[in-house]
């Protein structure tokens, strides 16, 4: 996956607006753990390319996307497997926005909702408000192609925000910024290079943009900008209504908040990876974001093959945590509201072993290093106290520190001292616990000298 903290363009030269000055604030490291909520006109028909083992050229990765909220898009690519099966599903004469009187959210609960979130260990929540398709999830005047008024016929923004805050968790907003395939009439996108190609960046639909995040940033508050895809070249300027004016006027309203590194300025918060495996601590704090599965919005198609499990989850949420990151993992819920079991499942047995163990995540920070490359696998987090040995395959049954850790005083998560002897290079190997053996991730907390 590409990315987006070097796109930065066009040049103003000596015309450069100033933007406020960056920074992340320490609620947002602490933070460790967010939930994306993709939801939206694309959760009716619910489908994308089952992705695996397929191998697909490069030239028609896009028609073959494994990203079930590009249906919008793939449906336009004439032969695809989207548009094939939408023919056979809705019928030739059905439209992709036709769509939107077909959802119907009618066993949505946001309370019950966001308390699956909050329970598997959610600080912050992040739902879709206007993705690519053009559709807006809350009550706007700035176009009749929202949810208040077509399918659900509610302001479901207003209803996940109320939700968040009423469970104590951070409200963030996702934006699609420079896409916005309801208000442009460009071609399907067939390459990353259309990706940026085919976006408005005239002087209307950049206020357009700026009037809904506006719009959203007074109705909500919100903790986090999460912007996608860049933003309109149009609206990069020095005008009120421009980027550098907008995000100053927000972090006047909102001194702790914080934005993402997809604006396509030289202006950035925390960077984004997705779906990437980030190999080295970054000194830059940055956000993993990815689905459970193959795709962000729901997937009918995929099943346990292609999405992960509680243990592999957790074993994520460690990896990134220990290289300076926060985790946004995905929900796609169904087009009636609901998180599907699969999903659930996983997110439950996350939220249990945090519950018990979330002292060696939360609040911390990198470690000198964050792992070893030999031996049992296992990742390091600092707290004020302790350094936190993470092992990610307790069944091996033993692990062995780094010399720098002294196990005296170390304490399993069950409350157990460690059982050890001196290994070859002086550091102590200790034993998992036999009732840790079973465990997703084991937890060894070494008092700090």
């Amino acid at each position: 996956m590409m990315n987006f903290e070097d796109r930065v363009g066009p040049d103003f030269g000596a015309d450069a607006p100033a933007y406020p000055r960056a920074g992340v604030p320490e609620w947002y490291r602490d933070a460790k753990l967010g939930f994306f909520v993709h939801w939206g006109l694309y959760s009716v028909p619910a489908w994308a390319v089952q992705q695996g083992q397929r191998s697909i050229p490069t030239e028609d990765a896009y028609a073959w996307h494994q990203y079930a909220e590009w249906y919008g898009n793939t449906v336009r690519i004439a032969g695809s497997p989207t548009w094939r099966r939408h023919q056979e599903v809705f019928g030739s004469g059905t439209s992709y926005e036709d769509l939107a009187d077909l959802w119907d959210a009618s066993a949505f609960d946001a309370d019950a909702f966001v308390s699956e979130l909050v329970g598997a260990g959610a600080r912050y929540v992040v739902p879709t408000t206007k993705h690519h398709e053009g559709f807006c999830l809350w009550d706007t005047p700035t176009t009749p192609f929202n949810a208040a008024r077509r399918g659900p016929q509610r302001d479901l923004i207003a209803e996940l925000h109320d939700a968040s805050r009423r469970a104590g968790a951070r409200f963030g907003v996702y934006f699609s910024g420079a896409l916005d395939w309801h208000a442009s009439d460009f071609p399907p996108i067939e390459s990353d290079t259309d990706l940026f190609r085919y976006r408005r960046n005239d002087p209307a639909f950049s206020r357009y943009a700026a009037a809904q995040l506006e719009e959203l940033i007074e109705r909500f508050g919100p903790d986090i900008l999460w912007n996608d895809i860049d933003w309109p070249d149009g609206g990069k300027g020095n005008d009120e209504y421009a980027l550098a004016a907008l995000l100053g006027r927000y972090f006047e309203r909102h001194p702790h908040g914080v934005v993402n590194d997809r604006w396509g300025v030289p202006f950035h918060g925390y960077l984004t990876r997705e779906y990437t495996d980030v190999r080295e601590p970054q000194e830059k704090v940055w956000e993993s974001t990815r689905g459970l599965g193959f795709s962000f919005g729901y997937n009918r198609d995929e099943d346990e093959r292609h999405s992960l499990t509680g243990a592999d989850l957790l074993r994520h949420l460690v990896d990134v945590v220990s290289k300076n990151g926060n985790l946004l993992i995905n929900v796609g819920p169904t087009a009636a509201g609901e998180i599907p079991p699969l999903q659930l499942a996983a997110m439950r047995e996350m939220g249990a072993w945090l519950a018990q163990n979330g002292e060696a995540i939360y609040g911390t920070r990198p470690w000198i290093r964050a792992e070893e490359r030999t031996g049992a696998p296992r990742r390091y987090t600092a707290s004020a106290d302790a350094v936190h040995v993470l092992a990610l395959d307790p069944a091996v049954g033993e692990i062995e520190l780094p010399r720098e850790l002294d196990v005296r005083g170390a304490r399993w998560s069950d409350g157990s001292a460690p059982e050890s002897r001196i290994g070859s290079d002086g550091g102590a190997i200790v034993d998992v616990p036999e009732g840790l053996r079973g465990a997703p991730v084991a937890v060894l907390s070494v008092t700090r000298g």
